[in-house]
């Protein structure tokens, strides 16, 4: 697993980005964003969760930070990022499923970014295959200052923990720094 002060894995993540010149009822394309682009020279929370559309996931996790955004960027947080193992089309449909507009949804449809980051689990006893495990953290200018991951890391874990990793754990760690 990563540690504190490690530098974030270096990959390139698959996005789609409205663009107008597209035509169609899909105005969108593909674009490369790397971590170097996400974190360099920037202060970021980033969570990661088991799915889009999953039970926790849907009604506290995105939810939490969403609401606390604003908390966030007053404590000088320069943007907040939600991953999980999904592609870039099912992270568009959640973000406008549950009317995000603050949260960046980063799609990790390959799990490069989990597996490197030493957070990729199986989740197959619950038909999800390999997943992110659920955890949040604080990344200044591409290293990880602190990480909250959640108790009982391991494959098929009977049960879904979401004790540390939530938008109010986070707040209370800002907030003493």
């Amino acid at each position: 697993m990563t540690k504190q002060w490690q530098q974030v894995p270096n990959v390139t993540f698959k996005t789609r980005v409205r663009d107008e010149s597209v035509s169609g009822d899909n105005p969108f394309r593909w674009q490369d964003v790397t971590t170097h682009d996400i974190f360099q020279n920037k202060r970021i929370v980033l969570f990661a969760l088991p799915g889009a559309f999953t039970p926790t996931c849907t009604t506290s996790h995105l939810p939490g930070y969403e609401e606390h955004y604003d908390d966030f960027k007053a404590l000088s947080i320069d943007e907040v990022i939600c991953l999980s193992v999904n592609d870039a089309f099912v992270m568009f449909q959640w973000r406008k499923y549950l009317g995000v507009s603050k949260i960046f949804l980063l799609p990790d449809g390959n799990a490069e970014f989990t597996r490197k980051m030493g957070m990729l689990v199986d989740k197959s006893n619950l038909g999800f295959g390999m997943r992110s495990w659920r955890y949040s953290m604080v990344v200044q200018d591409e290293k990880i200052e602190e990480m909250f991951i959640e108790p009982g890391f391991t494959d098929n874990c009977p049960t879904d923990p979401f004790e540390i990793s939530g938008a109010d754990a986070m707040l209370a760690y800002l907030k003493s720094k």
